[in-house]
């Protein structure tokens, strides 16, 4: 079956209406996990949890295990607070991450998502190194309802494109400044120097309320390898998951709270600008457990 029309829910479904769980249902159950994108080590995790609950229980009704499994999958993603934390005035948000995993785009979807709460938002175009990415961003800002704060001159400093946003963000009395951060892996040294000396800059101004890392879904467990720098170097809060195809991929958002120790925030599961969405693990569970 190709990848496309796989889905984790479609693959449970079939072992839940079998008359009992035997052996094959285990070795369905992991392979499923791990096709989406759970992880070895979490998957070996969860058949274990759950072949310990089926023994307490004594149960060989698949029903049943399809409810532990729910309930299971909950107690692991309500480990994390997913709550994002913007009640400064400005609240301030540091987006960051490689290029390619769609920041921009999730900036533009961020603010519409914003905006549907009644908040006025500033989004900030730190990324000078791309010229390319400040007209890109302003038409997401433009689309999403925000206001922008563009580079003064090319090559500008983005520190300072980043203090003329809050200052903007406060002279105006907009409630949520959004900053941009450029993503470029090659100069990675000096990349996080440069996010270091904008969060030096920020903070003497406002206090950042939130650091969001957009990592892509498409990339497994590379793409948290990729990110270690910025978990070390940028203060992140919280995780965006962009590219996110239903519950095809959703086992990376577990993997990836697991790994990182950090929440997941937020979720892109599309390419319009309302395809973004809080975090709630129990509606989650339920759309990836084949709901």
């Amino acid at each position: 079956m190709a990848e496309k029309s796989w889905s984790l829910g479609r693959a449970l479904r079939g072992m839940f209406v079998k008359p009992t769980i035997d052996e094959n249902t285990w070795e369905d159950l992991e392979t499923a996990l791990i096709t989406a994108d759970f992880g070895p080590e979490i998957t070996e995790r969860i058949v274990d949890e759950l072949q310990d609950k089926v023994e307490r229980y004594r149960t060989t009704d698949p029903k049943d295990l399809q409810r532990m499994l729910q309930e299971t999958l909950e107690e692991h993603f309500a480990k994390f607070d997913t709550t994002l934390k913007l009640t400064e005035r400005p609240a301030v948000v540091l987006v960051v991450g490689v290029n390619g995993v769609g920041k921009t785009t999730t900036i533009g979807k961020f603010t519409k998502f914003l905006r549907g709460y009644q908040r006025s938002v500033v989004v900030g175009a730190a990324d000078t190194f791309r010229a390319a990415a400040v007209d890109q961003l302003a038409t997401w800002a433009q689309r999403g309802g925000a206001a922008i704060v563009r580079p003064q001159q090319e090559g500008q400093d983005p520190a300072s494109v980043a203090y003329q946003t809050i200052e903007f963000a406060q002279r105006e009395g907009i409630e949520i400044a959004i900053i941009d951060t450029a993503g470029r892996l090659h100069t990675k040294g000096g990349l996080m120097d440069e996010l270091t000396k904008i969060r030096r800059v920020i903070e003497k101004q406002a206090p950042i309320s939130e650091v969001l890392l957009v990592l892509d879904a498409t990339t497994g467990q590379n793409g948290v390898m990729q990110a270690e720098a910025f978990l070390q170097h940028a203060g992140v809060t919280g995780l965006v998951i962009t590219k996110l195809d239903g519950s095809a991929k959703g086992g990376f958002v577990l993997a990836v709270q697991e790994r990182t120790g950090i929440p997941v925030k937020l979720l892109g599961q599309g390419e319009g600008i309302d395809d973004l969405t809080g975090f709630t693990p129990h509606v989650f569970v339920a759309s990836l457990v084949g709901q």
